[in-house]
C-alpha cells in the first residue's frame, strides 16, 4: 500500500458507498484527503450489493465485469493490484444467447448462440446462422476497435458543454461515433439475419434500452466483450465491493453505514455538512466542506437540495428526463446443479414489440409482455462459494417498465413470477418447481423504494438528448460544494463506466481542493489487448504513467 500524503485540510464527506462512491473514495484518499462515506444499508455496495436468502448468495445487481483495466487502473493508484486482490475469472463461453423466433412452439425454432471470446471462432459460429454474417464479423470488430479508441478520450474526461466537443480528439472521433444513427441502424450495415443483429444489439439493454433507440456509439459494447472478455470475481461483483472498501479504510478513509442522509445544510450557496439520520434513531448536522453525491441523482437532487436552491432542475424537469427500464428479479436457492452456463440471456420471440412493451413513452405506456425476453445467472456454476454443496444460486432478471408505468405490482409479481418459471421450462427445459428452497423476488416498486427515481435500475437513459454534457454534471451547477457520481453522469452507466465517472469527479475536486491528482495511471484499451491470453492475465497489466490526464 502506497502511503497516501497528508491533506487533512479538506472534509469529505461521500453520500452511497455504491461503485462510483467507493472508487471516488479511494481516489480522494489516495491524496490523503479526508473523506466519509455514508452509506443508508447495512452493507456496501448499492445496486452492486448482496442479496442473501438463507445460506444461498446472490449479486444484488450487476452480475460480471467488462473492462478489468479500468478498475485497474484505481487498484494501482491506491498502490494495489486486482488480480492479486480478487480472483477474477474470463468465463468461456461468455454467455449463451437463446433467439426467440416467431412461431415459438407452433413452428419457429430458437437461435441459439454460445458468445466466445475467440473472434474467430465466433466468426463460424455466426457463419453457422449466415454466412455472409460470419464473413462480417471480422470487419464489425475492427470497426469498433478504432471506434473505442476514437472514443476513449472523450470517455475519460468532463464533458460540461458543446465547447468540449470542439477538441481535436473529439472532432476526429465523430465520423467513428456517428451519433446520429442508432445501434440498430449500424448493426444492420454489417449483419442480414435478425437473430446475428439482435446478438450484437441486446447489449443495449445493459444501458436499459433498445437497440432502435441507443446511439450508435453503443455498439462498442459487444466489441468490448469480444475484446476484453466477460469476467466473474469469485464471490459475484459484489466482492469487488467489499474489497474496494477495504481499500478504501487502509488508506484512511471511514464507511458509516445505516446512515441515511436526508438534507444538505446549506451556508449561503456552499455546502456545509449534511443532515443525516442514523438506526439509533438519532438525527445529526456532519459538517463537510464538499458532498460527493454516489446516491440515484435525480432521487438526490430532488431529496436533498431544496428546490428553491435547484434554479432549473426542478422536480418537474428532473421528472420529465428519459429514464431506463426497471426490472422484475427472482433470486432463487435451487436443490442440485443446473445444466445451463454462467450467463443465459433468452429474448422475447416478438423482440421489437417487448421493447415497445418496456420503454413506451419512456415507460408512462408501459406494459407487460406475455412473452418477455429474460436473463438468468447460474453462476454457481463457476464459483460454488455462492450456494451450499450440490446446491445452486439462481439469479433471474425481466426487463419491465420503470414505475412511470401504470402497472399494480402487487397484483402483477405472483402472475410474473409464474409465467417466468413457465417459459424457463418451455424455452429452456428447466424446471424448477419443486427444486426452490430459498425464494425472494424485487419488483420496481421496490427498487423505487431503494431510493431510485422511478424505479429505473439503469437509471437516465442514454438518449442523444441525455449524453455527454446533457447527463447530470460531474458538479452541481446550482450550490458550490456539492458533487455528482455514478451513472447518472457522464460517461453513464454500468460498473466501468461508472468508475470512470468517478476518475473524472475525483479529479475535479482534487484540482478545486488544490491538491495534486496523482499522475494517471492509464491502462489503455490499447495496451490492455497486449496482454490477453485464454484464462487471465500473465500479469497484471502494466499501467502507462502519464503526468497529465488523457
Amino acid at each position: 500500500m502506497i502511503a497516501p500524503p497528508h491533506n487533512r485540510n479538506h472534509r469529505i464527506a461521500v453520500v452511497g458507498a455504491g461503485p462510483g462512491g467507493l472508487a471516488a473514495g479511494i481516489l480522494l484518499a489516495a491524496r490523503g484527503v479526508e473523506v466519509t462515506i455514508y452509506e443508508k444499508q447495512p452493507i456496501v455496495g448499492g445496486r452492486t450489493g448482496q442479496v442473501r436468502v438463507g445460506d444461498y448468495r446472490f449479486d444484488l445487481g450487476p452480475t460480471f465485469y467488462l473492462m478489468p483495466y479500468v478498475l485497474q487502473e484505481i487498484f494501482q493508484i491506491a498502490g494495489k493490484d486486482l488480480y492479486q486482490e480478487l480472483e477474477m475469472t474470463r468465463l468461456d463461453p461468455m454467455y449463451r444467447l437463446v433467439v426467440g423466433q416467431e412461431g415459438g412452439a407452433s413452428g419457429g425454432t430458437d437461435v441459439t448462440l454460445d458468445a466466445t471470446q475467440d473472434i474467430e471462432e465466433m466468426g463460424r459460429r455466426v457463419a453457422a446462422i449466415h454466412p455472409r454474417d460470419g464473413e462480417r464479423f471480422r470487419a464489425f470488430i475492427d470497426h469498433n476497435r478504432k471506434k473505442l479508441d476514437a472514443a476513449e478520450p472523450i470517455l475519460r474526461r468532463p464533458i460540461r458543454s458543446l465547447l468540449d466537443l470542439a477538441r481535436p480528439d473529439a472532432m476526429r472521433a465523430a465520423p467513428l461515433i456517428q451519433p446520429l444513427r442508432s445501434v440498430h441502424d449500424l448493426n444492420s450495415k454489417y449483419f442480414e439475419h435478425p437473430a446475428v443483429r439482435l446478438a450484437v444489439g441486446f447489449q443495449s439493454k445493459y444501458l436499459g434500452m433498445s437497440p432502435k433507440d441507443a446511439p450508435s456509439l453503443f455498439t462498442i459494447l459487444p466489441y468490448i466483450e469480444y475484446e476484453f472478455g466477460v469476467w466473474h470475481p469469485k464471490g459475484g461483483c459484489h466482492a469487488i465491493m467489499t474489497k474496494m472498501a477495504e481499500i478504501f479504510t487502509e488508506l484512511g478513509g471511514k464507511i458509516e453505514t445505516g446512515v441515511e442522509v436526508h438534507g444538505a445544510e446549506m451556508t449561503g450557496r456552499r455546502v456545509s455538512g449534511l443532515h443525516v439520520s442514523r438506526e439509533s434513531g438519532n438525527r445529526e448536522t456532519v459538517a463537510c466542506d464538499h458532498a460527493v453525491l454516489n446516491a440515484d441523482a435525480s432521487w438526490a437532487i430532488k431529496n436533498i437540495f431544496p428546490e428553491s436552491v435547484r434554479g432549473k432542475m426542478t422536480d418537474a424537469s428532473l421528472d420529465a428526463k428519459k429514464y431506463s427500464c426497471s426490472t422484475y428479479m427472482l433470486y432463487m436457492g435451487i436443490e442440485g446443479r443446473i445444466d445451463l452456463p454462467h450467463h443465459t440471456i433468452r429474448t422475447a420471440r416478438a423482440y421489437e414489440q417487448n421493447l415497445d412493451d418496456i420503454g413506451r413513452a419512456g415507460g408512462a405506456g408501459g406494459t407487460l409482455s406475455d412473452d418477455p425476453s429474460y436473463y438468468l445467472c447460474n453462476a454457481s456454476v463457476s464459483d460454488p462459494t455462492l450456494a451450499p454443496e450440490g446446491h445452486s444460486s439462481l439469479y433471474i432478471l425481466v426487463p419491465t417498465p420503470n414505475t412511470k408505468a401504470p402497472i399494480d405490482w402487487q397484483a402483477e409479481a405472483p402472475k410474473m413470477r409464474e409465467r417466468i418459471l413457465d417459459k424457463i421450462h418451455a424455452d429452456l427445459g428447466l424446471e424448477l418447481r419443486g427444486r426452490i428452497r430459498a425464494e425472494k423476488q424485487i419488483t420496481p416498486d421496490d427498487w423505487a423504494g431503494m431510493n431510485i427515481n422511478h424505479g429505473a435500475t439503469f437509471n437516465l437513459a442514454h438518449s442523444l438528448d441525455q449524453m455527454l454534457h446533457k447527463r447530470i454534471p460531474h458538479r452541481a451547477p446550482f450550490c458550490d460544494g456539492a458533487w455528482f457520481v455514478g451513472g447518472a453522469t457522464h460517461p453513464g452507466s454500468g460498473l466501468p463506466v461508472i468508475f470512470l465517472s468517478a476518475q473524472i469527479t475525483a479529479k475535479m475536486l482534487l484540482e478545486e481542493l488544490g491538491v495534486t491528482p496523482p499522475p494517471p495511471v492509464v491502462v489503455t484499451a490499447s495496451a490492455q489487448r497486449t496482454i490477453q491470453d485464454a484464462g487471465r492475465p500473465r500479469s497484471a497489466p502494466q499501467a502507462e504513467l502519464q503526468g497529465t490526464a488523457p
